[in-house]
Order: structure tokens, then sequence, then C-alpha cells
């Protein structure tokens, strides 16, 4: 058989009733196949309790993974406020799912519960790929990407995202099986008979000068060369965000703060000359410390980017589809079963009535292969061998090919 995966969402006001429709939907394009796992992203607006109850009540109990979001699509629509479902079939993939809380007070200790849970090898499945979903608000996001890449012990590949809220910035939610869960971790190891492909790409430019980071805890940044970290944001964006109609004095509400932070953000240096990695300012202390969704290291050097240029953010989705598209083509496998999207929810605030093009470039390269969708408050993508997989402001991928057609 060969791997099916199709999807629904739906909108309404009651969350049982959303997320049974939605289900139903998705099963009549699997055709009567069998349910092996339910993966289910929900807007903050409705009871997670409920829609996860009323998924797993009509997939027969099949494992589902999930969480609370502040967008979603599939290859038909995009939307807010929805419950998004993609529902797996396949013999080509073993799924196994795991969670824990607690992962905000001791990010290590939530990931080896997770990992002793499931299993490091599947006899003849060698293939293996970890969907790791976090508390969005638990600032931990790197610290469980690279503890995961550590205690799984081999070659794994890592792609997932930090659980959102519709940007309420008050409460997050993990689903994995009947647990609803806050200040969680949960796993989904997909041990796969064929390779499984991923990619990320960010649209934003350098807009300031090199600075470092010297004072930092945790996912907090205090002091930015010596001086309060929000005096140095305002110093360096003023200008560019007054020819965009914006007073940096005059941000007050926490949905202002966002919007603002999506264009405005911090670009970590790399190894690569040229490249950043993007760290998002999720919200601003009263002592000018801003809090981002990880944790960013005293001493990390750094510039304040520019994301303002909705063709670079248009064009960064297509690559990211690209990149994913040209590994798994070149690994010999061309026919594609299915795409999960993990997008930062900055992307939707940024390209507002625009976003949607976005997600059309997804289809563009990969035409007619279902998509499921959400916005998230990070997203994580490792391959192995790399460093750090934690990222904001982009897209990542995780494609997955029919594992009965090679060419």
């Amino acid at each position: 058989m060969v791997t099916k995966f199709a999807t629904s969402l739906s909108k309404g006001k009651d969350g049982a009733m959303v997320a049974k429709e939605a289900v139903l939907r998705a099963k009549e394009k699997l055709d009567g196949a069998r349910v092996d796992l339910s993966i289910v992203y929900s807007s903050s607006y409705y009871d997670p309790r409920k829609v996860v109850d009323a998924i797993r009540e009509a997939t027969n109990n099949a494992p589902l993974i999930g969480s609370s979001s502040a967008g979603e699509f599939t290859e038909e629509k995009v939307e807010r406020g929805s419950v998004a479902v993609g529902l797996l079939s396949s013999d080509d993939i073993k799924i196994f799912t795991a969670i824990t809380e607690g992962v905000k007070e001791d990010p290590e200790a939530a990931i080896k519960e997770v990992v002793a849970k499931l299993p490091t090898d599947v006899e003849g499945y060698p293939y293996l790929t970890a969907i790791i979903l976090i508390d969005g608000l638990s600032g931990v996001g790197e610290e469980v990407t690279l503890l995961a890449s550590y205690h799984f012990g081999k070659e794994l590949k890592i792609v997932g995202g930090m659980a959102s809220d519709d940007f309420k910035m008050e409460k997050t939610f993990v689903f994995s099986d009947d647990n609803v869960c806050t200040n969680a971790l949960g796993v989904c190891l997909f041990a796969s008979k064929m390779p499984l492909f991923t990619s990320v790409k960010h649209g934003h430019t350098p807009l300031s000068r090199a600075f470092k980071a010297t004072r930092a805890e945790g996912n907090v940044l205090y002091e930015i060369n010596n001086r309060s970290a929000w005096e140095i944001w305002k110093e360096e964006t003023a200008e560019v965000a007054r020819n965009r109609g914006i007073d940096v004095e005059q941000l007050k509400t926490p949905s202002e703060i966002a919007q603002f932070f999506a264009n405005y953000i911090l670009g970590l240096a790399t190894e690569k000359e040229g490249e950043y990695r993007i760290r998002w300012p999720a919200s601003i202390n009263e002592d000018g410390s801003l809090n981002f969704t990880c944790g960013i290291a005293e001493g990390a050097v750094f510039r304040i980017m520019d994301g303002s240029n909705f063709e670079k953010q248009i064009n960064a989705a297509e690559e990211a589809a690209r990149i994913a598209k040209q590994s798994s083509e070149n690994a010999g496998y061309s026919d594609f079963a299915r795409i999960l999207v993990f997008e930062c929810a900055v992307r939707q605030l940024m390209l507002g009535d625009r976003f949607s093009e976005a997600v059309d470039r997804f289809k563009k390269v990969l035409p007619g292969v279902p998509i499921l969708g959400w916005e998230t408050y990070g997203e994580i993508r490792l391959e192995p061998g790399q460093f750090s997989g934690f990222h904001n402001t982009a897209s990542a991928i995780l494609l997955i090919s029919n594992g009965d057609i090679k060419k």
C-alpha cells in the first residue's frame, strides 16, 4: 500500500462539532483506508479537550499528535480560528507517540522521559524522523531540539514547532493521543522504510550593525552592548519603522508589539558568512528586556533584521519547498504523499492578506500533493550533524514520498 494522506479543516462555534466535521471530511478522502495517525492543529478559540476527544472517537482512537495554533491551512484553503486535520495511512511508516509535562522547568528531564518511551530501532523500518511539539511559551525550543538530538543518540531527523495560541500569549497546548497538556513536550516518532526529507528557509535581511548580547538569562535578553535591549531596538528601527507609519514609542498592546517584532527581529550570526538564524522577541518586559521563544546566549553576536520585503518572504516559502523536493529527488524518490509545514505565525502577521500567496508557492513546487500547515511560535528542523535546529519567522517542511515508487 502506498502512503496516503488526507487533509481537511473546518470552523464554527462548537469545537467538538468543528473537529468532527474536519476529520470526517478527511476520512472520506482516504477511501476507506485505515487511519494510522491523526495530526491536529486547533485554534485556541476552541476547547482543546473537546477537539481531541471528538477526533479520537471519529478515528477509532488512532494515534494522535498536534497542538493549539495561531492559524491553519491545507492545500485547499488558509484559515484562522479553525481546526485542521491530517490523516495518515501507510504500511511504510510505523508511528510511536509520547508526551511529558514540566518542559520549561527541566527540558533535559522532559526529553529523557519521552525518549525512554520510544523505540531506538524498528526492524524493517531503518529511517527515523521525530516530530517535536513544545509549549510555545516555555522558551526552551532550541534547548529541547539539541537535547533530543543528543539523547536519541543516532542518525535522527527532527522537525516540528512551538505550540501557539492566536497571539494571546497566555497558554498553549500540546496533544498526544488522549493527552491535552500545557508546559509540555510531545514527540511523534516516524520509523519508515524510506527516508523523509526536511528543509527550512526565512526571508529576512540585515538592518543594523553587529551587536553583542551582554546580559542574557535563559530566554530573556536584558542588555545589548551594555544598554537596555529595548532602547537599542528602538534606536535601530525607529527611522525605517517611521517610514512604514509605525511610531516605536507608541507600541502598547501585545498584538502591536508582536506585529512590530514580526518585521524587526533578531538574526544570530552563523558559521556561514551572510547567513543568520532568526529569533523572535515575543514580548517586552517593564525593565526593557525582551522575551524570546528560546534561549539567547550571553555573548551572542547578532544583527537586527528587516522582514518587510514581502516578495522575499513569499519566495522563502517556495525555496523551502524546492529544497525538500530536490533532496527527495536526489535520493531517487519523485512521487510525493504529503507535505507537513511548520510555518511561523509571525510570517502571517507580516504578510497579512498576502500570506495565502506563500501557501500557493508550496502548491506551485509540489502540485497536487496534500498539505497540512499551521502557524507556530517557533520552527524546528535539525538534520544529523547540525549544531542548531531552532528557527523563527521561517517555513520548515517535512516532505514524505510514496515509498513504493523509486526512480
